[in-house]
């Protein structure tokens, strides 16, 4: 039986590049730079809503670092205390990402709770709107630009980011759209009825998150639309060639796929390897950043049949 890897190389070329550095850069860049903006709104307007804003600015900032962090950490080569390499630590990113929103969802209910019994009067509402609108046009275009770097490189942490910027720029401009609505018509319970919406909304965000994370850290297979095209590959370099316990999954955007490829004993080693070689070719023509491990079995023995079946069974008899 032959055990073929290969892949590691181009995974690591490509983990921690500059584009993602930057990117991570400029999100903690802008996040302190509109959580003053919005933070100065608030003092200038008293509105809970505009602080709600400004809570979840203050969340990006530090989920901005994270992200950065995890970038970093994520980009280093495997070592002898990690063989296969650090991208995980990209979904503990987009975890604490996730928890961070959730404390910032329950700071802002505990701030609008009490408006709701005791409204207050806003003031300067059109100097502190004008600011809100700008801090949410340079989020906006931050995390337009987080979501290219994010999809080029698949990167979670950057991704987790850029949606979290997008949240955020929504909920900005529904606040704006409040706080302008509680100004004109003077029914400032609306203020803290914002804040709460707000918040609620968040809740969602933050547990979407927590739950991407928890999935890449519980190893989830590969899509099922990528699993299938991974069936066909096999199939086509391969055609009436028996495989099984086809196994996959994604860490960071270094995909793993492993399977046990069943051949005619009387095949020659250098025959297997170049059947397992073109196979893990295409593989990789699919999905640049992966590892594919390829198990050559004979098939006339019934141990090879034996084993692991998670994958399943293809080939004339599956």
């Amino acid at each position: 039986m032959s055990h073929r890897q290969t892949g590691e190389h181009s995974v690591i070329a490509h983990g921690g590049s500059t584009p993602q550095r930057k990117a991570a850069l400029l999100s903690v860049a802008a996040g302190v730079i509109t959580l003053l903006l919005k933070l100065v709104a608030y003092l200038l307007t008293g509105s809970v809503g505009l602080l709600a804003d400004a809570a979840e600015s203050t969340v990006n900032v530090m989920a901005a670092g994270v992200t950065l962090w995890a970038i970093t950490v994520a980009g280093r080569p495997p070592d002898a205390s990690h063989h296969y390499g650090h991208e995980k630590v990209e979904y503990f990113s987009s975890g604490f990402e996730g928890s961070l929103i959730l404390v910032a969802a329950g700071g802002i209910i505990l701030s609008a709770l009490p408006r709701l019994f005791h409204p207050v009067p806003l003031q300067h509402v059109d100097v502190g709107l004008v600011i809100a609108v700008l801090a949410s046009l340079i989020n906006g275009l931050v995390a337009r630009y987080l979501l290219h770097v994010a999809r080029r490189v698949d990167s979670i942490a950057l991704r987790a980011d850029a949606h979290h910027l997008l949240t955020d720029v929504w909920t900005s401009l529904g606040v704006v759209a409040g706080v302008a609505l509680t100004w004109l018509t003077g029914w400032y319970i609306l203020d803290p009825l914002i804040a709460l919406i707000v918040a609620l909304n968040i809740v969602r965000v933050g547990i979407q998150l927590l739950k991407a994370s928890a999935e890449g850290l519980m190893d989830r297979a590969l899509p099922p639309e990528e699993i299938a095209r991974i069936r066909e590959v096999i199939e086509e370099e391969a055609p009436g060639t028996p495989y099984h316990a086809l196994r996959t999954r994604k860490s960071g955007p270094r995909r793993f796929v492993d399977l046990h490829l069943l051949v005619p004993g009387s095949m020659s080693v250098r025959e297997a390897h170049r059947l397992a070689d073109r196979i893990e070719t295409r593989i990789r023509q699919l999905y640049p950043q992966s590892v594919v491990t390829i198990h050559i079995e004979p098939v006339e023995e019934q141990t090879s049949w034996d084993g692991d079946q998670a994958g399943g069974i293809a080939g004339p008899d599956g």
